[in-house]
């Protein structure tokens, strides 16, 4: 399984992603808005429980991540994970969510990478909607949300904490049409 745009390709995780993931979790700068930066146990829990195997390969109906390394192809530099945590049964829904490298930001890369991952779970798992969180301020990708047709259903306030704060969270969606 994997995604190309123009200028990015997107494959699931693997092991080699590791030391990407460490540091994009580890980033104050990347984390700001995700939450927390985890422990060493904690974080590697989480990197591996998104790596797929022939074994237990990733399918819609299992509430799992399917995570994409996104992939520059100009240089072949990882720069980031797009993918998103599926809630199949019973409403077929599945929630977004993505983080760039900073060196990569600001150059489109988020949002051609969001859109082949749309268009992934819409036209070839169907689900009915995308659904995706933002922490309130987040103005980067509150935007980039808005400009790929989410809509703003509403904020939770005080819905999650971040650096022992309480922060308000935009909930966005997007339908498929089709």
């Amino acid at each position: 399984m994997q995604l190309t745009t123009s200028r990015l390709v997107l494959r699931p995780l693997q092991r080699s992603d590791w030391p990407l993931w460490q540091q994009l979790h580890q980033d104050p700068a990347v984390m700001a808005y995700i939450g927390d930066i985890p422990d060493e146990k904690t974080l590697g829990e989480k990197f591996h429980t998104r790596i797929l195997s022939p074994q237990q390969p990733w399918h819609k109906e299992a509430s799992q991540w399917l995570t994409f390394t996104i992939i520059e192809q100009a240089s072949g530099k990882a720069i980031g994970f797009h993918g998103f945590l599926s809630h199949w049964s019973p409403y077929q829904q599945a929630e977004l969510g993505f983080m760039l490298d900073p060196a990569f930001q600001g150059q489109g890369y988020a949002f051609e990478a969001s859109r082949a991952v749309i268009d992934f779970a819409f036209a070839h798992c169907h689900y009915h909607k995308l659904v995706a969180t933002v922490t309130q301020g987040n103005a980067p990708s509150h935007g980039l949300l808005k400009k790929l047709g989410f809509e703003l259903e509403g904020v939770l306030k005080h819905n999650f904490r971040i650096a022992e704060q309480w922060v308000n969270d935009e909930k966005f969606a997007l339908f498929n049409n089709e």
